[in-house]
């Protein structure tokens, strides 16, 4: 009876021991971080047979590089997210001429791809243990019973390989360790094969997608050098921004945080959030000055003014004009030319007074190829017309399109579920917090906390950019500055640019992308003050 009840209590205790094993398995399959990956696997290795150390390798070229090394009797803790980083040389897995190594136990395993299992490491005369014994004696230990496990993954690919040591017997005592343990750990070896080869094709996957998504920006990049630079800092003032509002305990953002996924899908819609710009012409996305198109235009009506220079002349010359009067035609001609190169910069606001003057300047006649006709005509007058920056009515639509081009590319992804908000995040970017934005019209309601960081990540690195066609990149208190009118007027959200201003987000970027030439003097407590009118 005593023989039945043990064998009972044996079986009990195996089924306990596999009801771990797939509760292991269950929450292996759950993790999505290498290191802490690794760690839980030598964890479970260690529990499951109940060894006293245990170190996890990973394949790396034609080495076994230590990856966690754990030792409870000793307290050491080396890798993985436990401890320090491991010292230890990693084990070549071949000599210098190329044969296998089957000296050190475990290179043995993994080159011959099965398990290792020895009673007492000092009585083995297979293998070299010089190592182990100088530890041992280094650090007042002794190792006996050894068991080493390649890792194999579905397709046999050996990914590298547990080895654990001293199986303790509950007594305080050292055991051998025996075919259910040998078992138990070759099964989550398996396991732990698969785990570590699904995160290493995840990882593949978002490298490859990120590298699609860099190449995206590479041809937008290629068409503009300027808006390239956008695509790559506004992610970053981005995530700067979204860390210090997760930061914030007090006030209406004290609930916000991120999930590792949430955070990895703003990275995503940050980096995407202009990719609608391969579709806008390049003519329109660098337009520098009001007559540009391929070229600046207005080198041909310098053309048409030296024509009217030369008529001038030649009115001297055939007594139409006296001497004075000659030379305040063209006094007055370098004056309007001055004039129209001046405003085609579009750096400054145009008046009625220019507009006016403009519209005389244009009505001149002068005789060119096919005739008489007016100095300039209608496209150039509307394009130097524009009273703020550089780009027509049209052409503004043309830029505002892009934004509903990245919506419609971005909605067309079949997203997984951890990234199905990327479309919302960087299609919101353009809307305002009273629902006067673009593309449609969202409220502040309407729109997510990370779609609004974007928001505001996007405008100020417009805005402090230095390598615009068209204007010079502002400095902080003038960017910072505009920032707080646009909270005031509700463009921008006014809860996270406080966050922004607070938590010095604006100086943390600067350090890093800005010249000392643009860092200034910043009065935060009047732009907080500003932003609350």
């Amino acid at each position: 009876m005593s023989r039945l009840g043990e064998t009972m209590r044996s079986q009990a205790a195996l089924r306990e021991r596999l009801e771990k094993l797939n509760a292991i398995g269950i929450a292996l399959s759950g993790e999505t971080d290498t290191a802490r990956l690794t760690e839980a696997i030598l964890l479970a290795a260690k529990e499951l047979v109940g060894a006293d150390a245990g170190t996890l390798y990973r394949v790396d070229g034609d080495a076994l590089r230590f990856e966690i090394a754990l030792t409870d009797t000793l307290g050491l803790r080396m890798g993985g997210t436990l401890g320090a980083t491991v010292a230890l040389p990693p084990v070549p897995l071949h000599d210098a001429d190329g044969v296998p190594n089957l000296g050190h136990v475990v290179a043995c395993a993994v080159n011959q791809r099965r398990t290792v299992c020895i009673d007492d490491a000092y009585a083995a005369t297979d293998y070299d243990f010089s190592g182990t014994r100088s530890f041992d004696a280094a650090n007042g230990y002794r190792s006996r019973s050894v068991l080493c496990v390649p890792m194999r993954d579905h397709e046999g690919q050996v990914l590298g390989a547990l080895q654990l040591i001293n199986a303790l017997d509950g007594h305080g005592g050292v055991r051998a360790f025996d075919g259910d343990d040998q078992r138990l750990v070759e099964s989550l070896a398996s396991q732990a094969a698969i785990a570590l080869t699904n995160r290493r094709l995840i990882g593949a996957m978002e490298a490859l997608f990120e590298s699609f998504i860099g190449l995206i920006n590479l041809a937008i990049d290629d068409k503009s050098p300027y808006t390239g630079g956008h695509c790559q800092r506004v992610p970053v003032l981005t995530m700067m921004l979204a860390d210090a509002a997760s930061r914030t305990d007090t006030g209406p953002l004290a609930a916000f945080d991120l999930s590792d996924e949430a955070r990895y899908a703003l990275k995503i819609a940050g980096l995407l959030h202009d990719c609608g710009k391969v579709t806008t012409p390049v003519h329109v996305v660098d337009k520098a000055t009001k007559l540009q198109t391929l070229f600046d235009r207005i080198a041909l009506i310098q053309t048409r003014f030296e024509v009217l220079r030369r008529d001038a002349r030649i009115d001297r010359l055939e007594g139409r004009l006296d001497e004075e009067a000659y030379h305040a035609c063209l006094a007055a001609l370098d004056d309007d030319l001055a004039f129209l190169r001046r405003i085609n910069v579009g750096g400054e606001a145009m008046g009625d007074a220019e507009l006016a003057r403009l519209q005389a300047i244009a009505a001149r006649r002068w005789h060119g190829p096919t005739g008489e006709t007016p100095l300039l005509d209608a496209d150039e007058l509307e394009n130097l017309a524009v009273r703020r920056g550089t780009l027509t009515h049209a052409e503004r639509r043309i830029i505002n399109r892009h934004i509903e081009v990245t919506i419609q590319m971005l909605e067309a992804l079949p997203w997984p579920r951890h990234l199905a908000q990327v479309p919302e995040y960087a299609g919101g970017h353009h809307e305002r917090m009273d629902g006067r934005g673009y593309p449609r019209g969202l409220t502040r309601e309407q729109l997510s906390i990370p779609a609004r960081i974007m928001g505001i990540a996007d405008v100020f690195e417009a805005l402090t950019a230095r390598d615009r066609p068209y204007k010079e990149g502002m400095k902080l208190s003038q960017a910072l500055t505009i920032l707080a009118r646009m909270a005031r007027d509700q463009h921008i959200d006014a809860e996270l640019f406080e966050v922004f201003v607070r938590e010095q987000v604006w100086l943390d970027y600067a350090r890093q992308y800005l010249p000392q030439s643009q860092i200034d003097p910043v009065d935060t407590a009047a732009l907080l003050a500003l932003a609350r009118r």
